[in-house]
């Protein structure tokens, strides 16, 4: 009977072919969809993680830019300044635990840097926040001029890259966060310090009265014990002039819920398609059960059992069904494998693939689904097929 089923899949070409493209999108739709969402969710963790401290306090002036929170939580180019008076004072209020400051410089042009890029400097013995990622990759200290560059950056360890006319050494590579970080570069406080002053020097950017040895981006703060990351900002905004503090939790609630609403949409899109997909793979074995009530019939008066027809058709609607789905399978990862970054660009949004093995395990599950599905929807006709009464379909009387 097993080969009776191939027989009959060989024999109607473009039948098969249909409900192999029907099984194909089921598995297509079902994969791409969940790794996207999949993608999105390990990506805001990833967003979560690189800022890794409770609280943040930028200038005030800072949150007038347009792009502030692309600078801050995406990586975006770009700078602001406050003085060290100024944190200082942010550093002394009640309530402050661990604190780090991080340091901002954009290198939009090629004429005064290798690269466009942000640069991002921290202070080793302080830092909390960047240090536990680079050391994933990187076990050394950054001495000065040395730098760790983002993984989408087209620069390798050991490679010379130029910055406001200040040569530094690729120390390291990040691994890939799903964000712009993976454009950005790294340095130690001494090594941002020094750029800062030289792009002074060279009029390349307009700091104003900036003094690079005693200015600072951000503060990164994680509240002392005893004191919610809410009582700290509101201290800090309420007693500290000419600066403004953000909760992390806080800052990162757009993009999440810009996530989950491209998620929502998604799994909407996903379900519609399933929907549209078992119904018209419904019909479509109804009509193949119709169309060969003859040929079944022809197959009980030569001794085949009802069940043996019925199992006929199940075996004809997994084969097609388990083909379909190997293929749509395939075709969603050659398409989101090579293809994550574009996603990525146009989403918008915190995109980092999960690891192979979580992917393998979406293919497998999305396979599944699509035979299931495939052989619930056979499994109507294949009934139909057991209550067929071979002497009115042989006399023509049906």
């Amino acid at each position: 009977m097993k080969s009776l089923a191939i027989k009959n899949l060989k024999g109607r070409p473009v039948r098969t072919a249909v409900l192999m493209v029907l099984a194909a999108l089921l598995s297509f739709t079902a994969l791409g969809g969940t790794l996207v969402v999949a993608s999105l969710g390990k990506g805001l963790d990833s967003l979560k993680a690189r800022l890794g401290a409770d609280v943040m306090v930028v200038p005030r002036e800072a949150t007038m830019k347009k792009k502030f929170e692309d600078i801050v939580l995406q990586g975006s180019t770009g700078y602001f300044y406050m003085s060290s008076a100024l944190a200082d004072e942010v550093i002394q209020r009640e309530g402050v635990g661990q604190v780090s400051p991080q340091f901002f410089l954009a290198s939009t042009g090629s004429s005064c840097c290798s690269i466009p890029v942000q640069i991002i400097g921290f202070d080793p013995d302080t830092d909390f926040t960047v240090s536990p990622w680079i050391k994933r990759t990187y076990g050394g200290e950054l001495g000065k001029y040395d730098i760790v560059a983002g993984s989408d950056l087209n620069a390798f360890v050991g490679d010379k890259l130029s910055f406001y006319g200040v040569e530094c050494t690729v120390a390291a590579k990040l691994e890939k966060t799903g964000t712009t970080y993976d454009t950005t570069v790294f340095t130690n406080k001494d090594t941002i310090t020094a750029l800062i002053q030289s792009s002074l020097d060279k009029g390349m950017n307009d700091f104003n009265d900036t003094d690079p040895e005693h200015s600072v981006s951000c503060l990164m703060i994680n509240a002392a014990d005893g004191t919610s990351p809410e009582e700290l900002v509101n201290d800090i905004n309420i007693h500290c002039k000419k600066v403004r503090a953000f909760r992390s939790g806080d800052m990162i609630s757009g993009i999440a819920g810009s996530l989950s609403g491209v998620s929502q949409m998604i799994r909407l899109l996903i379900a519609a398609v399933w929907v549209l997909g078992i119904v018209i793979l419904l019909l479509a074995f109804t009509m193949s059960v119709n169309e060969r009530k003859k040929e079944f019939a022809v197959l009980r008066v030569m001794g085949a059992s009802r069940a043996k027809l019925a199992g006929l058709v199940l075996k004809e609607a997994l084969c097609t069904c388990l083909g379909g789905s190997l293929i749509g399978a395939v075709v969603g990862l050659l398409v989101l494998l090579p293809f994550n970054g574009v996603i990525e660009k146009t989403l918008a949004l915190p995109f980092l693939l999960p690891n192979a093995g979580s992917i393998t395990g979406f293919a497998i599950a999305a396979v599944a689904l699509s035979v299931i599905s495939g052989a619930a929807a056979a499994a109507v006709s294949a009934w139909r097929v057991s209550r067929i009464d071979t002497g009115l379909i042989l006399r023509g009387d049906n």
